[in-house]
């Protein structure tokens, strides 16, 4: 049997619940997207279709989405499509949920500070020792003098930090009076 993989680009409108099953922990919440096109005859951009979809998250994945992604978050999903079917007093019912194997921040509408989860060592057989990753012995991959580029002075961070607000705020100002290429 084939399965439909899907990648979906929108918001999340849910916050994520996650619970604890008797086959392991599930996160589940819903994500909203809305085309946004161009449309010469308003010389703007307007909100085209929207699709909404459920989504769910097994195993490692359920934990750090959990964790990590709450309600409004711009997120990236990717998974495999099916439909839900139940009955209900209305008659049979359905909806699209995705079964998602990735999900991350779209970072083309901000930043996020990632953070590698820590795994419970496992013992492996000696002949099929993976290549050890430096990052993981606290190595690095390069012979630098370890100095930072460039140190925050906490007194100033703040200032900067709502400069560079200001900055975002203009640069995004900017581009959006700038129209998009019309699709053909």
């Amino acid at each position: 049997m084939s399965t439909t993989e899907i990648t979906v680009t929108g918001n999340v409108v849910t916050s994520p619940t996650r619970n604890r099953t008797q086959h392991g922990s599930v996160t589940n919440f819903r994500v909203a997207s809305t085309e946004r096109r161009y449309d010469s005859s308003v010389q703007g951009f307007v909100d085209g279709a929207r699709f909404f979809v459920d989504v769910e998250c097994w195993g490692e994945l359920s934990g750090n989405v959990s964790h990590s992604v709450s309600k409004g978050d711009p997120v990236i999903v990717r998974g495999t499509l099916r439909t839900d079917e139940w009955d209900s007093e209305q008659g049979r019912r359905s909806r699209p949920k995705v079964r998602a194997a990735a999900v991350g921040f779209d970072l083309s509408r901000g930043t996020a500070d990632f953070r590698k989860t820590q795994r419970a060592a496992t013992a492996t057989p000696q002949g099929d020792e993976p290549p050890a990753d430096p990052a993981d012995a606290g190595e690095r991959d390069y012979t630098g003098a370890g100095v930072p580029l460039y140190e925050l002075d906490p007194d100033s961070s703040a200032a900067d930090g709502a400069l560079d607000s200001a900055f975002d705020d203009t640069l995004d100002t900017a581009l959006h009076v700038l129209p998009e290429p019309a699709l053909q």
